[in-house]
């Protein structure tokens, strides 16, 4: 045999080896489940081996998923069996940009006692906590994970899942997420449409130049939109951008600019600013919507300047940070139970103002995307989702394919451009 030939053989053969005892121990990991001690330096030095190291991997952290926390789940108060003791929470989420190397951040704002994860997988993959597999979140707390070595596709779907070994609460959560999700107990697997203690799930990106956070009301978080269909104008706009951004949707239902709303956890968009934006991984742009709750949710906000100075201030403390703003107008609900001319007219006045390029450093008009050109009051019929409010999975295609995706990629001197 000649000499090239025999080492090739000798080469091909102690690859073969290698490549074998790794799929050993891969399947090992899998079987055996998360490990509740760190990796001893025999498994250590292993794991440095790995293609594709979490602590040396390139590129930045973007968001390629984030759910705002909304509330306190109702019915999980301590001591109670909702509290999920003992059950496994199977998030799925659908991804906007992918990367081998992912992190999750789990929260327990409205939770009032610990809460305890004694297992935490990304599609199966063990995640481990400062290199245990549990971790304690206090009160009010949150925490992200270590890196996990895990494919995280563009545009697909992603499942998070967790154990509670003992009972929490209350659930951190955010309802209404129009994805399917699941709660695993000894009786069975149960559908829910509740994302719980999951706010984020970040990647390693060399191609993603940041992350859009979309920071808005029922309208951003897709209310109308059909269930696992990923219809809401932040997916349209991820398909859009073909992975060049993260698309963070840090919308929560009934959020209003200047007070309160219903159902959102005594959080209006300036409370909520610095976590839900601010403190988003790869944040470059944040695309404002929020407004029309202030207008027609009860109390009424009479004054439009009020709606207009809030979201100028919110847009100052993002350019603090060295975000650009780009805010969207109010869309028409003639027709819904609380339209008045009254409150239509203040919609209108924030939206001139808007419009002048005095708010934000570019505008979207979503008014004009989905407004009926015969009675421009309303939403347009094929848009609308039935209650003259929210629109349907064709009125959020029209708000995603109304920002020019090239106003987007604009960094540097804060202008004013319409979209």
């Amino acid at each position: 045999m000649p000499r090239r030939q025999g080492y090739a053989l000798l080469i091909a053969l102690v690859a073969g080896t290698a490549v074998l005892a790794a799929a050993v121990a891969f399947g090992t990991t899998l079987l055996s489940g998360p490990r509740s001690t760190p990796l001893p330096p025999a498994e250590t030095q292993a794991a440095a081996r790995n293609p594709v190291d979490p602590a040396t991997s390139g590129g930045r952290w973007v968001a390629t998923w984030t759910a705002a926390p909304v509330g306190a789940e109702p019915g999980t108060e301590p001591g109670t069996e909702d509290g999920l003791p003992g059950r496994t929470i199977r998030n799925v989420v659908h991804t906007s940009v992918g990367g081998e190397v992912a992190r999750i951040t789990l929260s327990n704002l409205f939770g009032t006692g610990p809460l305890v994860i004694d297992q935490a997988t990304v599609n199966t993959r063990p995640v481990t906590f400062k290199g245990a597999a549990s971790v304690t979140v206090a009160p009010g707390g949150q925490v992200v994970s270590d890196p996990v070595v895990v494919p995280v596709a563009p545009d697909s779907d992603l499942q998070v899942s967790f154990r509670t070994p003992q009972a929490g609460g209350p659930v951190t959560y955010h309802p209404y997420t129009h994805q399917t999700s699941y709660l695993i107990d000894e009786r069975g697997t149960w559908s829910s449409t509740h994302w719980r203690y999951l706010t984020a799930v970040d990647v390693r990106s060399e191609s993603a130049r940041g992350a859009i956070v979309a920071f808005g009301d029922s309208l951003t978080a897709g209310s109308g939109s059909t269930t696992d269909a990923n219809a809401r104008w932040t997916d349209v706009l991820a398909d859009r951008l073909g992975g060049r951004y993260g698309i963070a949707n840090a919308g929560i239902a009934g959020n209003r600019i200047v007070g309160v709303g219903r159902g959102t956890g005594g959080q209006s968009g300036t409370d909520r600013l610095d976590r839900d934006v601010l403190g988003v991984a790869g944040a470059r742009t944040v695309v404002v919507a929020l407004g029309i709750n202030d207008v027609q949710q009860y109390p009424q906000e009479a004054d439009p300047q009020r709606i207009v100075d809030s979201l100028r201030a919110l847009t100052d403390r993002a350019h603090a940070r060295g975000l650009r703003v780009v805010g969207a107008t109010l869309t028409p609900f003639e027709g819904f139970a609380t339209w008045t001319p009254q409150r239509n007219a203040v919609r209108q006045a924030v939206n001139e103002q808007i419009r002048a390029g005095t708010v934000f450093d570019a505008y979207v008009d979503f008014d004009a995307a989905v407004r009926d050109p015969a009675a421009p009051n309303r939403i347009l019929f094929s848009y609308d989702s039935g209650d003259h409010l929210h629109l349907n999975d064709d009125g959020y295609r029209a708000l995603g394919d109304r920002l020019d995706l090239k106003i987007l990629d604009r960094a540097g001197t804060p202008r004013s451009d319409a979209l």
